[in-house]
């Protein structure tokens, strides 16, 4: 179920904020909350079983300009606390924002004020709700919000591989068409990031990297490959899907307009996949 995002009026300009840049960090508290983390939403909670969380993708790439970990960690905060709390659909869109609030103070060097996430949702909230909501979401969460997101670690795996900007980008627009499903939610961060880099290597004829990535991410690739191809459905369906945020973003020229790359044949992939998977097990031998 989308979270509605208001009408965009006349009234008053949102406040934009620089983005910032935080090097990646996979402390401890993973086995907490994060990497070893499974949520599942129950659906018979008021909520229901919510399959799309496209109205963060909207408030980040549309109204402000804030760094994509703002993006991944506001919807973990939305998944980790509609795990321990249930809510009204009504209150959706202000548990969303006030997540993406709470992400972009954590994030950001200059992060929105109240006021800018009031006006995004055209005022329909109150500042004392919202200030009501970011209380609950940090003392359910126990201010445990340092969560690992899988754009620290497409980030890391980009590096460790010396790729170009043009393959993380692809690996980056995977990746975040996954934010819109409740279907990736239990997977690990690095996994995810780890399967999504894997798709883009295959989608650019790079599948050779893969044992480098193996080594970096400590995962074998026959074991991303059940993931890889869940991905490569999920790219070759969009384009009935009536989310678009993402699909446009990643058109510009700024990203290389990687989504004009097609997701690859079913059997082309399954080609590539085993061939990988013979020379793994050669490397074995």
């Amino acid at each position: 179920m989308p979270l509605p995002l208001p009408p965009r009026g006349s009234k008053r300009e949102a406040k934009k904020s620089r983005s910032s840049k935080i090097v990646p960090s996979d402390h401890g508290q993973s086995e907490k909350r994060g990497e070893n983390y499974r949520a599942k939403i129950s659906p018979s909670s008021p909520q229901g079983p919510l399959k799309k969380r496209s109205a963060l993708e909207d408030v980040t790439n549309m109204t402000f300009e804030v760094s994509h970990e703002t993006l991944y960690l506001a919807v973990k905060l939305v998944d980790h606390y509609l795990m321990e709390v249930i809510c009204k659909r009504d209150k959706l869109q202000l548990i969303g924002s006030t997540a993406f609030l709470i992400a972009a103070k954590f994030e950001e060097p200059y992060p929105p004020c109240v006021d800018d996430f009031l006006y995004i949702c055209d005022d329909i909230y109150q500042r004392k709700e919202m200030l009501a909501v970011e209380i609950s979401i940090l003392q359910t969460l126990n201010f445990d919000i340092n969560i690992p997101v899988a754009y620290h670690f497409l980030r890391r795996y980009a590096v460790c591989l010396r790729a170009d900007m043009n393959i993380l980008t692809l690996s980056r627009f995977v990746c975040e068409m996954t934010l819109q499903e409740y279907d990736y939610i239990h997977e690990r961060a690095s996994k995810l990031a780890a399967g999504c880099f894997l798709l883009a290597l295959y989608m650019k004829k790079l599948g050779h990297w893969a044992p480098t990535l193996e080594c970096y991410s400590g995962y074998k690739t026959s074991d991303l490959h059940p993931l890889v191809k869940q991905l490569n459905n999920m790219l070759t369906s969009r384009s009935s899907d009536k989310l678009k945020t993402v699909h446009s973003k990643y058109s510009h020229q700024v990203f290389f307009e990687v989504t004009k790359i097609p997701p690859l044949d079913v059997l082309e992939l399954e080609e590539i996949m085993n061939s990988n998977s013979e020379s793994e097990g050669l490397d074995l031998w």
